[in-house]
């Protein structure tokens, strides 16, 4: 019998990117899967996200900001996966005040939901490379100081500081997951919003060309949503990972350019131009970064299955048949 039969699981953000990869698994797994969204259009929340499994999972439309709706949302629940945030580096620029919102605030009102009505749940929090800002060393460890570039950066280093807070004083088990470039079906490829893999996807499905900015040669390392998901459900119901926030990586690091080249020759077609910077995106680029997840690693006995290659394989397959859901 697995660890999550029969549990009751909350997943905020349920119905984005990560969070319905995640759903699905549990439903296999035999979990009591409640998934909250807000459906805020600029976030990537999609019905689509849950089909073929929507009789099984409840689905309840709130938002994290909320705190009267998560104070009943988290009462009875074993696990939370806690997923919801704004991604958008840009709009955290543009208008600062809803990522304070999403990203801060309200993750003081999720622990505060849990301290006050279900202290004993188990909470993994979706972190970001982002935090680290650019890296003065590679690999980057955990060790790193965290000098953000942006507005987005600032308020995920505040939400995952409460999570370990809230461990650390009030015995809420909580573990951070510090994501790098998680890539997959169901991910957002309407816009650049939550990854500029994404828009590579649409365009190239479109038979349009990839605009890779720069000289391309900034250093990236991907991990496949599925990979991802099992490091959650890992982080979750290892001890060991309590209170601590740990990197999330891969086994692969490649060239921006390399990669366009990649995912043009997984497709059989395409191009793709390199561009200059624009302005907006070149005063908060980090340059090259990869991930040192050893640490993860060593404590969960997670690594990664699916190769970039067979990843965005995988990921082109589902949207060659999903693009106009997703457009």
């Amino acid at each position: 019998m697995n660890a999550f039969f029969k549990k009751k699981v909350l997943i905020t953000g349920g119905l984005g990117f990560i969070g319905s990869n995640l759903a699905f698994r549990l439903v296999t797994m035999g979990a009591r899967v409640t998934l909250v969204d807000s459906m805020i259009p600029q976030y990537g929340g999609c019905f689509r996200n849950i089909a073929g499994i929507e009789d099984r999972v409840v689905v309840n439309i709130s938002d994290v900001r909320d705190e009267f709706g998560m104070n009943y949302l988290v009462k009875e629940q074993d696990f939370l996966f806690n997923l919801a945030g704004q991604t958008s580096h840009l709009d955290s620029m543009e208008n600062p005040y809803p990522d304070l919102e999403i990203n801060c605030r309200s993750q003081l009102s999720i622990l505060e939901a849990c301290r006050l009505h279900n202290p004993g749940i188990r909470i993994v929090f979706a972190s970001t490379r982002q935090i680290y800002g650019r890296p003065q060393y590679l690999p980057v460890n955990e060790d790193h100081p965290l000098v953000p570039v942006d507005v987005n950066g600032i308020n995920k280093i505040a939400g995952e500081m409460y999570h370990l807070l809230y461990s650390q004083v009030y015995g809420v088990s909580t573990t951070s997951l510090r994501l790098t470039n998680t890539y997959g079906p169901r991910m957002r490829v309407k816009d650049a919003r939550q990854t500029f893999l994404g828009i590579w996807i649409h365009r190239i499905i479109e038979k349009q060309p990839i605009a890779v900015f720069g000289d391309g040669l900034q250093v990236r390392d991907f991990t496949y949503v599925d990979d991802a998901v099992e490091a959650f459900l890992l982080a979750a119901t290892t001890p060991e990972t309590v209170g601590k926030a740990l990197n999330l990586g891969s086994d692969e690091r490649i060239t921006l350019k390399d990669l366009a080249a990649l995912l043009v020759h997984c497709h059989g077609a395409g191009e793709f131009d390199i561009v200059p910077f624009p302005a907006d995106r070149k005063a908060i680029d980090i340059g090259d970064y990869y991930a040192d997840d050893s640490r993860f690693r060593a404590i969960t006995g997670w690594k990664p299955a699916i190769s970039l290659k067979d990843g965005l394989k995988r990921t082109l397959d589902y949207y060659q048949e999903e693009l106009p859901n997703y457009a």
